[in-house]
C-alpha cells in the first residue's frame, strides 16, 4: 500500500483544538466533495457528486445507555489526511481479478469541551464511486461495558427520489424479499427497510447506501424520521440485542470499538454502481496465509428443489453424477443428511442409517466431484459441536459446509458468523451461508466464505409465486449491490406466469434463455445449480453451463434499469461472456461491443426462440462471426434474456 499526500491538503497533526470546524474531503478524481461542518447543531456533512449537492447536512454521533448522546459539543483535537493508492488481488475473483483502491481520507479525533469531556474518533473515505465514514467509540469511564442504544447517523435526500425498499418486517429475519420502488416520503417511522437500498435522486444521479466491516456491532437498516425542506431524513437503525425491545440495548463493548463503514455508493447510472468494488475495498486484506485450497465453482443439489426430498444413496449419486457430466466440482448433500435436526438429539458428525458417507466419498471422488454438507446452525452451535465436526469434516475431504436458519444480524450473531468462518477456514472449509443476513466485504478477509443467501431467490418458486421476471430484474441492482447471492438458479421447467403452478416438480416464470442468463449476470463464487438431472441432461441450454464460469477477470453492466432489464458483460481469460434478461415485457436491445479489443470474434449465443413467448422453454442456438467495435442485436421475449460468449478469432 502507498500513501501519497495531496496536492493541496496535507498531512498535519495537532496537538490543541483546530481552529476550524468547517473541513472538504475530494475524491482522487474530483467527481465527489465531502463537506463536514462541526457547530452548534454537532457535526453533520453533506456530499456533492458532479458537483450537485445529493446528501445535505446529515447528522452523525450515538447515543448511550445512562449518557448524554455524542455528536455535539466537540472539537476537533487531531487531523490527519491521506491519500491512498493501492491495488490488490482477490482470491476469488467475484468482479475482476485486479481490484483499485483509491480514495482520500480524513481522519479526525474529537473530545467534548465541557462535561463528561468524552472522545470519539472518525474516519471518512472519498472514493470516485463513493463516500464511506466510520466512528471509533472508547471505551466508557466506568469499568464495565458500554452500551449503545442508537446511531445518529442519518442520510438527508430529496422527497421525491424514488427507492427501492425491502421491507422484512422486523430485525430477526432471513433478509429476503422483494425491492419495491417508493418514493422517500412515502416512507414512515414505522420503516425497518433493509440494505442495501438503491435511491434514483434524479435520472442522472443514482446513489446506494450499505454498510461494510460489521465486527462485534449489530446489523443495519434504514428508517425514516422527518420530513424538511423537501428532504427525509433516513435513519440508522440497529438490530437489537437478543430480548431488548427495538429501542433497547444494540450493542456491548468493553473497549473500544469501530462501528461499520456507512457507505453511500453513488453513480451517474445503477449499473455502474453494480461495477462498483468499494464494499470489498473498505475490507481489510485476506487474512488466510494460504488460500490457494479455496477454489470456486458450480455445484448440483440434491432433490430439496426440484421435488420431495429424497435422502437416499441412489438419489445422492445421482445428483454426484449429474456435476460430474456437467464438469462441475461440487455437489450438495441438503438437510436430512444427518438425520433429525434443528434437535437436540442432532448428530452433525455422523451420516443418518441410511447413508454410508465413507461410500458417497469415494463414489464422489472416482467422479472427480466434492461434497458439501448442510447444517442447522442450532446444530453447529449446541455445545460447540462445530469444533468436532469441522475438524472430522476436513479428515473425511468434505469441500465446504452450507450453514441454515441463523435469521438475525444482532450484535451476538455478528460475532458468531465470525467465529464460525474463521474455524472453517482453519479446517479447510468453505462456506455458503442461508438464513443469512447481507454481506459486508468479509470476503476479501476471509475468502473461504463464498457466497450466501440473504436474498429472495429460486427457492420461493417452489412455494410460492412471487419470483417473477420484474423481480429478478431488480435484485442486480439492489440486494446484490453488498455482494455476492446465493439465488439457486437453473431451473429447467420454464413456463409463463399464467401457466405457472406452485408444487413440485418446481416451475419458473421466466425463459430458458433467461434462467442461463442468471448464471453470468449474478454474482456467486459458488453457483448451486437447482434442478434434478433428469430436467437438464440433454436439455437445450445444458451445454452453455458446461461452459460458464462462477469467478471473473472484469465486469461491465452495458445497460439496464431495475425492474426493466439488464445486461452484463463479464471477461473470464480471454472470452468474454455476455448475460441478459428483461422484465414481463419483450424487449430489443442493440449493443455496442466497443469494449472488446480490436478484432474478429465468434460469437456463441443461446436465445429465446421467436415462439419463447408462449413456450419458454424454446431456445435458439446460434454461431457467427462478429467485430469489435460492430454492433449486437437480438430480441428477448416476455420473461426473457439471451446469453453468450465472445472468443477472439
Amino acid at each position: 500500500m502507498r500513501y501519497i499526500s495531496l496536492p493541496v491538503i496535507f498531512v498535519l497533526f495537532f496537538c490543541q483544538t483546530v481552529i476550524s470546524q468547517d473541513l472538504s474531503l475530494a475524491s482522487p478524481g474530483g467527481r465527489i466533495l465531502f463537506h463536514l461542518v462541526n457547530d452548534t447543531g454537532g457535526l453533520v456533512y453533506s456530499i456533492n457528486f458532479q458537483q450537485k449537492e445529493i446528501v445535505s447536512r446529515g447528522r452523525m454521533g450515538c447515543e448511550f445507555m445512562r449518557e448524554p448522546a455524542l455528536g455535539t459539543g466537540l472539537s476537533i483535537v487531531k487531523k490527519e489526511t491521506l491519500a491512498v493508492r493501492n491495488t490488490w488481488y482477490p482470491t476469488v475473483r467475484v468482479k475482476r481479478a485486479r481490484m483499485d483502491d483509491r480514495y482520500n481520507a480524513l481522519r479526525l479525533s474529537l473530545k467534548e469541551d465541557t462535561g463528561l469531556r468524552r472522545s470519539m474518533e472518525l474516519e471518512v473515505r472519498a472514493y470516485d464511486d463513493g463516500i464511506a465514514f466510520r466512528y471509533k467509540l472508547p471505551a466508557a469511564g466506568v469499568i464495565g461495558d458500554r452500551v449503545i442504544v442508537r446511531e445518529l447517523t442519518g442520510f438527508p435526500f430529496p422527497d421525491d427520489a424514488k427507492a427501492w425498499v425491502a421491507q422484512y418486517g422486523g430485525y430477526a429475519s432471513s433478509q429476503e424479499s422483494e425491492f419495491k420502488p417508493v418514493r422517500l416520503r412515502d416512507l414512515t417511522r414505522q420503516t425497518v427497510a433493509g440494505l442495501p437500498m438503491l435511491i434514483e435522486v434524479d435520472t442522472a444521479v443514482f446513489a446506494a447506501i450499505t454498510e461494510a466491516v460489521i465486527d462485534h456491532y449489530p446489523g443495519s437498516y434504514i428508517g425514516s424520521d422527518s420530513l424538511q425542506d423537501g428532504r427525509v431524513m433516513l435513519t440508522t437503525r440497529l438490530a437489537p440485542l437478543p430480548g431488548e425491545p427495538a429501542d433497547g440495548a444494540k450493542a456491548r463493548f468493553d473497549d473500544s470499538v469501530y462501528t461499520p463503514w456507512r457507505v453511500i455508493m453513488l453513480a451517474e447510472t445503477p449499473g455502474r454502481l453494480i461495477e462498483s468494488g468499494i464494499v470489498e475495498n473498505l475490507n481489510p486484506p485476506c487474512a488466510i496465509k494460504d488460500p490457494s485450497w479455496i477454489k470456486p465453482g458450480i455445484s448440483a443439489w440434491d432433490h430439496w428443489w426440484s421435488g420431495e426430498v429424497k435422502m437416499d444413496m441412489p438419489t445422492i449419486k445421482q445428483y454426484i453424477d449429474l456435476a460430474a457430466r456437467q464438469g462441475w466440482p461440487y455437489m450438495l448433500i441438503d438437510w436430512q443428511w444427518y438425520g433429525p435436526f434443528n434437535d437436540p438429539r442432532a448428530d452433525i458428525t455422523r451420516a443418518a442409517p441410511q447413508l454410508d458417507m465413507p461410500a458417497l466419498l469415494a463414489y464422489a471422488a472416482g467422479k472427480h466431484v466434492r461434497l458439501w454438507l448442510w447444517l442447522y446452525s442450532t446444530d453447529v452451535n449446541r455445545n460447540n459441536n462445530y469444533k468436532k465436526a469441522f475438524a472430522l469434516y476436513e479428515k473425511w475431504g468434505i469441500a465446504g459446509i452450507k450453514i441454515d436458519f441463523m435469521d438475525r444480524d444482532d450484535q451476538e450473531m455478528v460475532d458468531w458468523y465470525r467465529r464460525i468462518i474463521k474455524a472453517a477456514a482453519d479446517h479447510h472449509l468453505l462456506i455458503d451461508l442461508h438464513g443469512a443476513y447481507k454481506p459486508d466485504g468479509i470476503s476479501r478477509t476471509y475468502p473461504n466464505i463464498l457466497t450466501r443467501e440473504g436474498v429472495m431467490g429460486e427457492e420461493y418458486s417452489k412455494f410460492s409465486n412471487r419470483i417473477t421476471p420484474e423481480h429478478n430484474v431488480t435484485l442486480p441492482f439492489t440486494r446484490m449491490l453488498a455482494g455476492p447471492m446465493d439465488y439457486t438458479p437453473g431451473g429447467f421447467i420454464n413456463v409463463t406466469p399464467d401457466a405457472f403452478r406452485q408444487g413440485v416438480p418446481t416451475e419458473v416464470k421466466n425463459t430458458r434463455a433467461a434462467e442461463l442468463s442468471k448464471f453470468v449476470i449474478y454474482e456467486s463464487p459458488f453457483t448451486v445449480y437447482c434442478d434434478a438431472p433428469e430436467h437438464i441432461l440433454g436439455q437445450p441450454g445444458a451445454d452453455f453451463l458446461r461452459q460458464v464460469k462462477t469467478v471473473w477477470d472484469d465486469t461491465k453492466v452495458l445497460a439496464g434499469y431495475p425492474g426493466k432489464y439488464i445486461v452484463v458483460a463479464k471477461r473470464s481469460g480471454s472470452r468474454w461472456f455476455i448475460g441478459a434478461m428483461t422484465n414481463g415485457e419483450a424487449r430489443d436491445i442493440t449493443l455496442n461491443l466497443d469494449f472488446l479489443l480490436k478484432g474478429e470474434y465468434q460469437l456463441v449465443s443461446w436465445e429465446d426462440a421467436t415462439d419463447a413467448g408462449a413456450l419458454p422453454q424454446n431456445l435458439l442456438k446460434r454461431t457467427r462471426k462478429i467485430a469489435a467495435g460492430s454492433s449486437l442485436r437480438f430480441t428477448m421475449a416476455k420473461g426473457g434474456g439471451f446469453v453468450g460468449y465472445l472468443d477472439r478469432r
